[in-house]
């Protein structure tokens, strides 16, 4: 016990110089609101600061000294914003220079502790302790309690030795017995309380605030994975079967030709094994993207949609109680199946939005073919009552720019000039083949 007692008194002037004796302090978090909010409170210091020299300066006590100290603690004041510290420790000095030069007047306060008729002088006018309970509270919003309560314990011990050695004969005991010296403590002390809960509420807000940002961006990227995850399980369908249609073509080609050559059927077994190893890696990915519970045996095994069920999807929309057009320009034609896909996912999910977030809107979806991309664009109007609330957000968008992404392409999404909303995606897509069977019904749809 007693080690430790003496290993932490030996450490109490390393702390000290490492509270006290720095230029280092904590930034306030910027005040929410406008510009000139924020530097509303440095306004209130200068002011403090110029009306407390002015009633030093037009006080009943004429003492040349008097303004110049008044500047030097105003100064102090006003630099504590940057440099609390050091400000603190110039106001200090202030006050023993004060106590030093100022006349003491026998107008001071009386001391009815006294065991004698006297009075004790107090050397500072009411405008330098101001001054000085104003550095301290500014010191109290930008450092840490700890030296919070040294900065204040030393100010006291500094004042208490300056009316000491100003009155002959009168111990501490006493001047700690005067009301005045009561009142400038307990200012002095409530002040510095009061900024260091303003300190801890303001950093504690801070530290919430990043923290949800931090929360916030794990959340996004949480997101993306998701939504990545959920392209590679529907792109999977996609790939398989193509890869199966290799398989199968690899394995019936040597009987479409007569007395094939062994030569080409090693080079069709070999790719027809690739195709079958392909099927197979692509299963054990899908298996750890995939969750068995995540959807029901029919859902996983449902073909992936492209733009021929566009017509369901409006028809489902419709019942909903959507109001929905659909306008195509240019040649129907099919496209890639990856395109497909990605292009009924965003139509898809762009009209979800609609509906969910500007009930009663009317919504419009534009496919133009041209010769090297399919464009989307999804316009809905402003919304004839509010949307209610959600507690999450959605995946939409992100999941619309990541297929877009995906693919090659651009999306750009955003508020329309009329109060709705649109979404424009523009696909890169080779020409392809003719549209077959119903493909090019879904053209020109009131």
């Amino acid at each position: 016990m007693g080690r430790e007692l003496m290993k932490a008194l030996r450490a109490v002037p390393r702390v000290l110089r490492a509270d006290l004796l720095t230029w280092a302090y904590d930034p306030l978090p910027a005040m929410a609101g406008p510009r000139w909010l924020a530097r509303f409170p440095h306004v209130l210091v200068v002011g403090f600061a110029f009306f407390a020299v002015a009633g030093a300066i037009g006080s009943l006590r004429s003492d040349p000294w008097i303004t110049l100290l008044a500047l030097a603690q105003a100064g102090a004041l006003v630099a504590a914003m940057s440099r609390p510290m050091p400000a603190w420790w110039a106001s200090t000095a202030v006050m023993a220079v004060a106590a030093m030069v100022l006349e003491h007047p026998a107008a001071s306060w009386d001391d009815p502790g006294l065991a004698a008729p006297g009075v004790i002088s107090i050397p500072w006018p009411v405008h330098l302790i101001a001054l000085q309970t104003g550095v301290l509270f500014l010191v109290a919003l930008r450092v840490r309690p700890r030296a919070v309560g040294q900065a204040l314990a030393i100010s006291v011990l500094t004042g208490l030795t300056c009316v000491v050695l100003i009155n002959p004969g009168i111990g501490p005991g006493r001047i700690a017995l005067t009301p005045p010296f009561y009142v400038t403590v307990a200012v002095a002390g409530a002040l510095a309380g009061v900024g260091s809960m303003i300190r801890g509420e303001r950093m504690a807000r801070e530290r919430l605030f990043t923290q949800e940002e931090i929360t916030a961006g794990e959340r996004a990227r949480r997101t993306v994975l998701e939504e990545r995850g959920r392209i590679a399980r529907e792109l999977h369908d996609v790939v398989a079967h193509h890869m199966s249609l290799i398989s199968i073509q690899a394995q019936v080609a040597p009987h479409l030709v007569k007395d094939p050559p062994d030569e080409l059927r090693e080079n069709l077994a070999a790719i027809r094994q690739s195709a079958v190893e392909a099927l197979t890696e692509l299963r054990r990915v899908l298996g750890v993207l995939r969750s068995e519970d995540a959807m029901a045996d029919e859902a996983r095994h449902a073909p992936q949609p492209t733009l021929e069920r566009l017509s369901e999807l409006a028809a489902t929309a419709r019942s909903a109680g959507l109001v929905l057009a659909i306008e195509t320009a240019g040649e129907p034609r099919r496209l890639p199946p990856g395109v497909e896909l990605s292009a009924f996912r965003i139509i898809q999910e762009a009209l979800s939005n609609a509906m969910r977030h500007a009930p009663g809107a009317a919504v419009r979806v534009l496919l133009g073919y041209r010769p090297d991309a399919l464009t989307i664009r999804v316009v809905n109007t402003a919304p004839d009552r509010p949307a209610p609330s959600s507690p999450e957000p959605g995946h939409g968008l992100l999941g619309m720019r990541e297929r877009t992404v995906m693919l090659g392409g651009e999306l750009v999404a955003g508020p329309a000039p009329d109060g709705g909303y649109e979404v424009r995606a523009t696909l890169p897509a080779a020409a392809g083949e003719p549209p077959a069977g119903n493909a090019g019904k879904m053209g020109n749809t009131a």
